[in-house]
């Protein structure tokens, strides 16, 4: 069988899966991963013969995507920020979105030479590492309660050649003796409710801790918007990645708690995304 004739049934094999608008591009992902080539090798080479170890590897990458598990966990990789990351399902897989929430982090902390700066559930480490790439005179600090997530989070940072200090634990408890110029977070704000409604690469592969948390997706809110208040400066700042419609819920949680000045920061499409709240006084 040639390489073009295995792409080809690979595609039609994935137009019966969960993402049949992706069959063709998943198809191609998945063999530029396994044979180490770019599309320019498969435009040139397609009609090479593709057989032996790699063919049957190809075909088991393939049911495992036919079965709705994301790429980036097949393939282990994923790029965020302009930086490549491992990903494992220990670790939730890093959104085009959330590199708002790290441009807006950039743009606070270079006002302040002197910043420390803590990522709340880093998971695979994406924000910190980005923000310690970017930021290369301020001092990151990263938390999460998944010593296996942490695992990669640290072999992400050592892969991307920044310095960012790990530490295991539930959310602020790490540090709660510390103070910071900016607490930043991606944290689980899926309500539970919408657990059904969710596509199977979410709802089946990725880890459910770092997606669900509780009936309106607002309990770890509640429980990390007063423990930053305490671990902030006066007038320091937290970054919070939102869901949909929660702006006003977090808002009113943010300024019940003595934030003020509070920004909703829009993605893309316009839909709020992320919320900047300073700290006011004791």
């Amino acid at each position: 069988m040639q390489i073009r004739e295995a792409l080809e049934l690979a595609a039609a094999r994935l137009r019966g899966g969960p993402h049949p608008d992706r069959a063709r591009r998943d198809a191609e992902w998945l063999l530029l991963q396994i044979t180490g080539k770019n599309r320019a090798w498969l435009v040139a080479q397609g009609d090479e013969e593709f057989g032996g170890c790699t063919a049957v590897r190809y075909a088991s990458l393939v049911e495992r995507r036919l079965a709705g598990e994301p790429i980036q966990y097949i393939t282990g990789e994923v790029e965020f920020y302009g930086l490549p990351f491992r990903v494992t399902p220990d670790v939730l897989i890093p959104r085009p979105e959330t590199e708002h929430l790290v441009e807006a982090a950039i743009a606070i902390a270079r006002g302040s030479e002197a910043a420390r700066i803590v990522d709340v559930g880093t998971g695979s480490g994406a924000i910190a590492i980005a923000l310690a790439h970017h930021l290369t005179s301020h001092r990151l600090t990263a938390t999460d309660l998944s010593e296996a997530a942490l695992a990669v989070a640290r072999d992400n940072a050592q892969r991307n050649g920044v310095s960012v200090r790990f530490l295991h634990g539930d959310l602020l408890g790490p540090v709660a003796d510390e103070s910071f110029g900016l607490v930043i977070s991606n944290p689980p704000y899926v309500p539970e409710i919408d657990r059904p409604s969710l596509s199977v690469e979410v709802r089946d592969y990725e880890p459910s801790t770092a997606l669900f948390a509780g009936p309106e997706g607002l309990d770890v809110y509640r429980r990390l918007i007063p423990q930053a208040f305490r671990v902030l400066n006066p007038r320091g700042h937290i970054l919070l990645e939102i869901g949909y419609g929660q702006a006003d819920a977090v808002r009113a949680l943010l300024e019940g708690y003595g934030f003020f000045s509070v920004r909703v920061l829009p993605d893309l499409q316009g839909i709020p995304r992320v919320l900047d709240a300073m700290r006011g006084k004791d």
